[in-house]
């Protein structure tokens, strides 16, 4: 493996790290309703869980409601049963074959909480990039072991490496604030 190699894996697997942030951070609820918010709800259908996107159609309905469209008719109880059982604490309405989920206003003290939430799965992606940075290092280290490298280019690797660490950091801080600001708004 080359050091350009190296720097590119490193770097791809660190925007990797960014997309799971964004990922966790979607599931995260806020005072408004987005579909995202029942991608890790499943039901049992046909005796395997899978996800309600797989089963029913999520949408917007208005700017405090969600609403669930199930494919199949049987699958309409199954779903509210989901969405009520989920650590969301949801409480969806039935209304024919449509599920209607309310979201409701935040606590300050659950904004609270939530900024919590998305702190710890900031310092969680941080840790991740920061991983990377180590691993890529030791790589690098290696090469000049192995004489694949010079020292100088081991160094000049380092620094480029550390370069796409605090890029990556600040993407990562970036992010955080942005949910904070969309929890924490009323």
């Amino acid at each position: 493996m080359t050091v350009e190699e190296a720097k590119l894996n490193a770097e791809d697997k660190m925007q990797k790290s960014i997309e799971s942030l964004r990922s966790n951070l979607s599931k995260i609820r806020t005072g408004r309703p987005t579909p995202a918010l029942l991608d890790h709800v499943h039901v049992d259908y046909y005796g395997s869980s899978v996800p309600i996107s797989q089963v029913a159609n999520v949408s917007l309905v208005d700017g405090h409601t969600l609403g669930v469209q199930p494919w199949e008719k049987k699958m309409v109880q199954v779903v509210d049963k989901a969405i009520r059982e989920s650590d969301l604490g949801l409480n969806p309405v039935v209304v024919g074959e449509l599920i209607r989920v309310p979201m409701p206003p935040l606590s300050e003290e659950r904004r609270r909480e939530l900024t919590k939430v998305v702190r710890g799965e900031g310092e969680h992606a941080k840790v991740a990039v920061r991983n990377l940075r180590r691993e890529a290092n030791e790589q690098f280290k290696r090469m000049l072991k192995d004489k694949e490298i010079s020292e100088d280019e081991q160094r000049r690797a380092e620094e480029d490496v550390q370069k796409l660490t605090d890029r990556f950091v600040s993407d990562v801080d970036k992010l955080l604030a942005d949910k904070e600001h969309e929890i924490m708004t009323v």
